[in-house]
Order: C-alpha cells, then sequence, then structure tokens
C-alpha cells in the first residue's frame, strides 16, 4: 500500500508498520511504501498517524459500505 507522495523516477522506500483494524482488532498483514523524499518529513509522520488511527480492514469497510448504501436506499 502506498502512503504520501512518489515522485516520478524517484526511489521507494519499503517499511512495515503495525497496522490494526479499529473496528475488529486484526492486524494487517503487508507492508507499506512510499517516496524517499516524503519518508521521515513531518508531513509524513502525520499522515501515517491519521491512517492509523482511522483504517478498516477490508472486511470491515466493505460491512460499512454496505451498511451506507442500505441506508441511503431507504
Amino acid at each position: 500500500m502506498i502512503i504520501g507522495k512518489i515522485e516520478k523516477n524517484e526511489k521507494t522506500i519499503r517499511f512495515n508498520e503495525k497496522i490494526i483494524c479499529n473496528n475488529c482488532g486484526k492486524q494487517v498483514p503487508g507492508g507499506l511504501k512510499t517516496g524517499e523524499s516524503y519518508f521521515k518529513t513531518k508531513s509524513f509522520k502525520n499522515e501515517l498517524e491519521n491512517f492509523k488511527k482511522s483504517y478498516l480492514c477490508g472486511i470491515c469497510r466493505d460491512k460499512q459500505r454496505l451498511e451506507n448504501n442500505n441506508q441511503k436506499l431507504n
């Protein structure tokens, strides 16, 4: 999954971060990547923290999406 900005022809940094679904508590597998110039900036740190605070796994995200669609139809 890509976090932040990756410029054209820029090296990418791959890293692992413990990301947990905020609904069910499952740990999400896989790593993240971002551009080398963006990696240790304050903006990157803020974006990563906000991402971790609001992350939903695929199952929980789909449940929420279905609930929202059903509410719109009623």
